[in-house]
């Protein structure tokens, strides 16, 4: 038994011939689907034209997401990059120190000598 009886070759035969008719009958012609007219009202057909592909606001809005992603991968993050890599990898000082003297009062340890302020002299009464 090497192969189908003639039975079964034509039943076979008959399942492609049905399934192809079946996949042609799913096919829809030009005119179909045939459906009434809509009647849409102010709002509706205001959204209906504003939404339709090719509209000038969607090319304008695809325009600026374009130029949007082109600066931030183009231009925003490295700049970020070399912010970061400039002030905590080449700069020598803290960004935002801000260099004063402090105010050193008496008893304070000053630490690059390590010596302590002496108390202050204390004044004669002769003011008010």
């Amino acid at each position: 038994m090497s192969g189908y009886s003639q039975d079964e070759k034509l039943r076979l035969q008959q399942l492609r011939a049905l399934r192809r008719r079946w996949l042609r009958d799913q096919e829809l012609s030009e005119r179909e689907p045939v459906l009434p007219p809509r009647k849409l009202g102010p709002v509706a057909a205001f959204w209906e034209r504003f939404l339709r592909p090719g509209a000038l606001w969607r090319q304008q809005v695809y325009k600026a997401y374009q130029t949007g992603g082109f600066i931030l991968l183009r231009v925003l993050i490295p700049a970020w990059l070399v912010h970061y890599y400039v002030k905590y990898h080449i700069m020598k000082k803290p960004h935002g120190i801000v260099l004063s003297n402090p105010r050193i009062f008496p008893g304070d340890r000053i630490l690059e000598t390590g010596e302590i302020m002496p108390p202050l002299k204390d004044e004669a009464d002769g003011h008010h």
